[in-house]
C-alpha cells in the first residue's frame, strides 16, 4: 500500500504545473473533507504529499526511526539531499525514485517549504540505554573527543543542536535507529558530500560504540524552543566542510 502511495503521489507530482510559473487562473477548490490536507491541488501542500507519507503532514517526522523530521533543517540542506537522492549520490530506493525526474527550482521550492515549517516535534522513543553509554555520547556531543580527533558536535550543529545554516542540519527530534544508520553510512563510504567531506572524517574515527552512544544521547534531547538552525559561522567550525560552501 505504501508503495502504491509513493506511484500515486509522484504522478501527482509530475502532472501539476512547475514552481515558479505564472499561476493560471485559481482551480475550484476541493471539498474540505476529501483532501483534509489543503484546498486545492495546486498548492505547495499538494505537492509534497509524496514527501509527507513517509516524513509527516508537516515534515514532523513520524515513529518510524528511518523517516526523519525534515521541517525547519535549512533548505540548503535539504536542497542538497534532495538533488543527492535524485543524482544517485545518496541511495535509497523510495527517494531516488520520488525524485529521479524533478528539476533543481522544483526540488529548491520543496527545500524551503519544508525549511519554514515548524511543527511540534515527535516525543521521544523510550530508552534502554545504559548511563554509562548516555555519559560517553553526552561526552561526545558536548566536548568531543580530542586524542580520536573528534570534534564536538555542537560545533558544526549548534549549540542547541538545531543546526547550521546553509547546509548543516539539526540533529533534535532524530530517532536512535536513524542516527546509528547515517553515521554507520558516513564511516562506511555509503553516504557522501561534498568535498571537503567532513561527516566522512569524523565518522571513520567513531568506533560502533561510540556511534551507539552518540545517538542514544542525541535521542533523548529535547529540543529548544526556538528550533531554527543558527546563523553560518565558519569560523567557529573545526573541520572545512563542503556543504557550507
Amino acid at each position: 500500500m505504501r508503495s502504491l502511495l509513493r506511484v500515486l503521489m509522484l504522478g501527482l507530482l509530475l502532472a501539476l504545473p512547475p514552481i515558479g510559473r505564472a499561476q493560471a487562473p485559481a482551480a475550484p477548490t476541493l471539498q474540505s473533507d476529501a483532501i483534509p490536507a489543503f484546498q486545492t491541488v495546486d498548492s505547495m501542500e499538494a505537492r509534497v504529499q509524496g514527501c509527507v507519507t513517509c516524513h509527516g503532514q508537516s515534515g514532523q517526522g513520524t515513529n518510524n526511526g528511518y523517516y526523519p523530521r525534515i521541517a525547519g533543517k535549512p533548505a540548503g540542506y535539504l536542497y542538497n539531499q534532495l538533488v543527492a537522492f535524485r543524482d544517485g549520490t545518496r541511495r535509497y530506493a523510495p527517494m531516488n525514485y520520488l525524485v529521479a525526474y524533478l528539476p533543481d527550482p522544483y526540488l529548491k521550492e520543496i527545500a524551503e517549504y519544508f525549511a519554514k515549517l515548524r511543527p511540534p516535534f515527535v516525543a521521544p522513543e523510550a530508552s534502554d540505554a545504559q548511563p554509562a553509554a548516555v555519559a560517553r555520547g553526552q561526552a561526545l556531543v558536548t566536548a568531543g573527543d580530542s586524542k580520536q580527533g573528534v570534534p564536538a558536535c555542537i560545533a558544526c550543529h549548534g549549540a542547541g543542536l538545531t543546526g547550521m545554516e546553509p547546509g548543516i542540519p539539526g540533529l533534535t527530534g532524530l530517532r536512535h535507529a536513524y542516527i546509528i544508520g547515517q553515521l554507520t553510512r558516513w564511516k562506511v563510504g555509503e553516504r557522501h558530500a561534498t568535498e571537503p567531506d567532513c561527516m566522512k572524517r569524523i565518522a571513520s574515527r567513531l568506533s560502533d560504540a561510540d556511534i551507539a552512544a552518540v545517538a542514544a544521547f542525541l535521542s533523548q534531547q529535547v529540543p529548544p524552543k526556538d528550533p531554527s538552525p543558527e546563523s553560518s559561522n565558519l569560523v567557529r567550525m573545526p573541520l572545512a566542510c563542503g556543504s557550507q560552501r
